[in-house]
């Protein structure tokens, strides 16, 4: 399980090689995002919160989008070094997953503007898929292969399952269990969560005992 850690910096509080005006955007429009939906925000709002030209937004960001991908790129390279400093510290990829499991969960529920980003926002838009943001969810995502990878090496994961099949199962539960909390809100136990998820999947993971026959 994962220690008691010293608090996470603040993504947004000091991005290299943006001005102060492009860091005060992306607060002012993460706070409006702590109320409201993306798609119910306007440029002159985000401005305005910010106390900047709005101009400044099409500058830095290309537009109102472009914005909000960079707000999710800052939290997820956050995300990713935290969960790879954790995941290192293991030894089996059993070990691993379930470290993964509740470092990704708490990390949904400290971070609920991230959450609703990422599980509510982007994934409607082809332009999220060109984005950096997306790069680091790919990585994301290659942890975790490698993570089964290892399981399936040291036979404690199935090698007949497809490893890409396992991979989205994984991602998938752990999105679907964080995204209640993020619609409406909800108070949930992250650790309690963390562990009967990675005990359903992966116990499904499981490799089969010699009298077992998988068809």
């Amino acid at each position: 399980m994962i220690a008691d850690k010293i608090p996470l910096p603040d993504p947004l509080d000091n991005i290299p090689g943006l001005p102060p005006g492009g860091v005060k955007l992306m607060q002012a429009l993460r706070s409006l995002l702590e109320t409201r939906h993306f798609d119910s925000i306007t440029t002159a709002e985000i401005a305005s919160v910010a106390g900047v030209n709005e101009a400044l937004i099409y500058r830095y960001f290309g537009d109102k989008r472009g914005l909000l991908h960079k707000i999710l790129a800052e939290y997820f390279k956050i995300h990713l070094a935290q969960i790879r400093n954790d995941v290192a510290c293991g030894e089996d990829a059993v070990g691993k997953l379930r470290v993964l499991i509740e470092g990704t969960i708490s990390f949904h529920k400290i971070n609920s503007v991230f959450s609703r980003i990422l599980l509510l926002e982007v994934r409607n838009n082809p332009a999220y898929f060109q984005s950096e943001a997306y790069e680091l969810a790919r990585q994301y995502s290659r942890l975790i292969n490698e993570i089964i990878e290892q399981g399936i090496r040291e036979k404690v994961m199935r090698s007949d399952i497809p490893l890409s099949c396992m991979r989205d199962v994984l991602i998938g539960s752990i999105e679907r269990a964080c995204m209640r909390p993020a619609i409406f809100e909800k108070d949930f136990d992250e650790k309690r969560l963390a562990r009967h998820l990675a005990d359903a999947v992966i116990g499904g993971f499981g490799a089969c005992s010699p009298k077992e026959t998988r068809t």
